[in-house]
């Protein structure tokens, strides 16, 4: 039997005017975490697509073989039989079904077209213990956070016999402590022999747990390297993601905030089911003009409650507080009136609620000022395409061509369709949601700049990130909520990880 699980030779994949992968051979060793690291676009999920089936046979130049035999997969259904498993960065999971049949959704047995139901919620429980899940078998998947809805989509994986289970930005959507669980499930799963590839940007949780680590630039593999006889660090990876030093992540930024130009006080919101309890509760505080203003806590913590409700009522059953803006008192109902106001929001969902997947780019650009580039209710096409074409260049979108759907785009060039969105809009005050989530540190920078930039042209930031590093390295204050109240506030100076997480969980 061949030491390697998994065997990659010469493999190229094409799409309509790009080759998303050029000449990659790949060996993954049974038993292994093996890491793939890359800047968005540079072929990792592709890769991994074309090996699980998603792309079938014949899509591909090149040959994967998987137990030591060739593939031919024509769907994930066959490489699933075969014990391979993926779980996308997106949950596949059907919230209105319960947990045991989302194990199970696909592969239940029939006898004489009935179901044993109760056969399955039992064997459920084997695989949700497994992974630590502890919820009853018939909890609805809705009623479920985001890190234990992933806990399901492994089970389910489990349920499935696997040996080489494939997980695509595992941790993108989780907070720390669920983040760490995962990765212990992860070792866990290397002990029992399971064969796990990670895609991740989280750096230091690839050096925490992987193995071996594959390093792909614009569609092809710089190498492969043992961390531990390497003794790899972030820097010598991002180094080979980026083809150059990231000596400062953060941009230096001569910060000189002016006048207050927002103030929110005794802000309050409500659930938008459960209408008695307090989301949000009695917050106060202000912004000023040319800020970089950072909202830290932990999840559910009320944070991107808060600024969806102040982005005209976009969150909760109700709201009440007052709102001020360049001095003057406002009651927005409205996203159209929060615009109007000078607010623009950039959400942490930017496929749900960032994009319109099955539309262009250059459509997506323009869907937040068609007043701009339209005449009595009719699109100047010509106007509009120059205004794309202007943020794809200023903004590095990599494409070729504004046309192209934005479903098909990188990560981190659906982040910066959704910037060049709100830049179009022209705002003042700009809301920014998890900027950074699920994109590559090259990218990362980019949109530091971006928001260093605005800054120095006098826009003011409101910037919600879990990642302390980034509110650190970005913001002039920070914020810190829990539990739906301000729990504090630290100046640039003042600010460090201790600080904020004391004072998130102690106040």
């Amino acid at each position: 039997m061949s030491e390697y699980i998994l065997e990659i030779q010469n493999l190229t994949k094409d799409f309509p005017g790009v080759r998303a992968l050029e000449d990659i051979s790949l060996k993954i060793e049974r038993g292994e975490i093996h890491s793939l690291c890359g800047e968005n676009g540079a072929g990792k999920s592709t890769l991994m697509s074309v090996i699980s089936g998603v792309y079938p046979k014949g899509d591909y130049q090149g040959k994967v073989f998987y137990k030591g035999k060739e593939t031919n997969y024509h769907s994930v259904k066959d490489s699933e039989k075969e014990g391979l498993a993926i779980i996308h960065q997106e949950l596949a999971l059907s919230p209105y079904l319960s947990i045991y049949e989302n194990i199970f959704l696909g592969h239940m047995q029939t006898t004489f077209g009935i179901i044993n139901w109760n056969y399955y919620i039992q064997e459920s429980k084997k695989y949700l213990e497994q992974v630590g899940l502890q919820e009853p078998p018939e909890t609805l998947v809705s009623k479920l956070g985001v890190g234990k809805q992933q806990l399901v989509e492994i089970a389910r994986a489990l349920s499935k016999k696997v040996d080489l289970l494939i997980l695509d930005e595992p941790t993108s959507s989780l907070n720390d402590d669920e983040s760490e669980k995962l990765l212990k499930l992860i070792l866990e799963f290397k002990k029992q022999g399971i064969t796990c590839v990670m895609i991740s940007h989280k750096l230091n949780e690839i050096l925490e747990v992987a193995d071996t680590i594959t390093i792909l630039r614009d569609g092809r593999s710089i190498g492969s390297y043992n961390v531990k006889e390497e003794k790899l660090t972030e820097a010598r990876i991002i180094r080979d993601m980026v083809g150059r030093d990231l000596t400062h992540r953060f941009p230096e930024r001569k910060s000189t905030p002016g006048d207050t130009i927002m103030e929110v006080k005794n802000w309050s919101v409500y659930h938008p089911e459960y209408h008695g309890i307090r989301v949000v509760d009695n917050v106060s505080f202000f912004l000023r003009k040319g800020e970089i203003l950072a909202f830290c806590g932990p999840m559910g913590a009320g944070r991107t409650e808060l600024m969806m409700s102040i982005f005209g009522r976009s969150y909760g059953y109700r709201s009440e507080g007052e709102l001020y803006i360049n001095g003057r008192a406002l009651h927005l109902t409205s996203s159209k009136a929060a615009m109007k106001a000078g607010l623009g929001y950039i959400s942490e969902d930017r496929k749900g609620l960032g994009l319109i997947l099955i539309q262009d780019i250059k459509t997506n650009i323009s869907n937040s000022s068609l007043e701009q580039v339209s005449r009595f209710g009719i699109i100047n096409t010509k106007k509009e395409s120059m205004r794309a074409e202007k943020y794809r260049r200023e903004l590095n979108i990599r494409t070729p061509s504004i046309n192209q759907m934005a479903r098909n785009l990188s990560g981190g060039n659906q982040q910066k369709v959704v910037v060049s969105r709100t830049l179009a809009a022209d705002p003042d005050i700009f809301i920014v949601d998890e900027p950074t989530r699920g994109i590559d540190v090259g990218a990362k920078t980019e949109i530091y700049n971006i928001l260093n930039d605005l800054t120095t042209a006098g826009k003011s930031i409101i910037m919600i990130s879990s990642e302390l590093p980034e509110a650190l390295g970005m913001a002039d204050r920070i914020y810190v909520m829990n539990e739906g109240k301000i729990k504090g506030v630290l100046t640039h100076e003042e600010a460090s990880q201790e600080k904020i997480m004391h004072m998130a969980l102690v106040g």
